[in-house]
Order: C-alpha cells, then sequence, then structure tokens
C-alpha cells in the first residue's frame, strides 16, 4: 500500500506566515495539507478537525514540528496516541520523528513518559505547594521543577525558528523564565537556529 501523506500547518500569532511551513510540508510530499491561522482567543482549530477527520487508516500525518500540532507535551501525546490506534503514522519534520519506524516510535514512548512524568510533578508540587501556602495562611502553589530530561527536551526544541521560547515552555510545561534560568547558552542556540537557515536554502539550490 502506497503512503499518502497529508500535512498540517498552525500559526499561533499574527505576524507569523506559513509560507515557511507549507513549503517543507510540499517538500515532504504532502498530497493534501490542511492550516489553521491565529483566531484570537479561540482555542478551536477547525482545519485540524478537519484534517483528523479526513485521513484514513494507512495515511502519515506530516507537520512541520511538534508545537505546531500540539499545544502541550500532553496534548501531543494524546493526539498522536489517538493517530495511532487509528492506524496513522506521525511525522514531524524539525525533530525527524516518525512513529511509523522502531525508533520513531521509541522517541514517542520517551514523550509520553516525560508527559506523565511532568503530570506528577504538577500534582505532586501542587498539594506540597497548596500545603506550605495554607501553613503561611497564603493561597498559592509551586511551579514545576525544571528536570534534566526538560531542560534536554528543551535544548533540542531551541535551534527551531518556527518555534518561540514561550511555546516551548507552553510544551514543556514550564515558564519562560525556567529554560532561561536553566540554559545559559539559550540565546546561543537561538542564533545558531536562525543561521542554519540560509545554509540548508544554498544546499537545496545545489
Amino acid at each position: 500500500m502506497t503512503e499518502i501523506r497529508i500535512g498540517y500547518a498552525r500559526v499561533s500569532t499574527g505576524g507569523q506566515k506559513l509560507d515557511r511551513q507549507l513549503d517543507a510540508l510540499t517538500a515532504a510530499g504532502c498530497r493534501r495539507i490542511f492550516a489553521d491561522k491565529k483566531s484570537g482567543k479561540d482555542d478551536a482549530r477547525p482545519e485540524l478537525k478537519a484534517c483528523h477527520a479526513f485521513l484514513q487508516p494507512g495515511d502519515t500525518l506530516v507537520v512541520p514540528a511538534l508545537d505546531r500540532y500540539g499545544r502541550s507535551l500532553k496534548d501531543l501525546v494524546n493526539m498522536v496516541g489517538e493517530l495511532r490506534a487509528r492506524g496513522v503514522g506521525f511525522t514531524s519534520l524539525h525533530e525527524r520523528l516518525d512513529t511509523t519506524t522502531a525508533g520513531g516510535r521509541l522517541i514517542f514512548h520517551v514523550f509520553a513518559a516525560l508527559a506523565e512524568f511532568i503530570r506528577e510533578l504538577i500534582v505532586s508540587g501542587t498539594r506540597e505547594g497548596l500545603a506550605a501556602a495554607r501553613a503561611r495562611g497564603n493561597v498559592g502553589g509551586r511551579p514545576v521543577v525544571a528536570t534534566p530530561e526538560i531542560i534536554q527536551a528543551a535544548r533540542t526544541l531551541l535551534p527551531n525558528p518556527e518555534q518561540s521560547i514561550t511555546s516551548i515552555a507552553k510544551l514543556l510545561g514550564v515558564s519562560p523564565g525556567t529554560l532561561y534560568n536553566h540554559i545559559p547558552d539559550l540565546q546561543e542556540l537561538r542564533e545558531a537556529g536562525r543561521a542554519a537557515i540560509p545554509a540548508q536554502a544554498e544546499a537545496g539550490t545545489r
């Protein structure tokens, strides 16, 4: 059976354009591409819903980068899990993640474990923080701890100029300030990603 690749793109701010994402998906061999544009505070993504409805068993959903598909690690893990249950593959171009391969499935299992780990940290941290706050007569909680796994995941995502620091932090369940505090070479990673774009474009014209 011939694989049919379906693309999905999304921009989350008014100043972003879809062109680069659409070009990447077209180059990846997508027969049809669905794209959502910023819709203010509305979390509805009608094109994503249409894309999911269009997909058939044996198809592969292709996205430019993970944060263009999932808005959080939990969201990402849940949606890709649903695709797998339907017999649909998933590929993220920037991270070179392909769940139709053994290596890609292994990486995604790590993502799923990390999502559960973050969830447990949030639950545990919130409980402990609220207990301490009540003892002081205050209300509040504790932020998620920046684990080595979270920091490594962030370092992998930071060189991609399509992903903002805020979106990466949201995907991993931490604040942007946490990334700045725990990744001293954060700006260097961002600059390296931007510098790689002209080099990739030049290589593609040879």
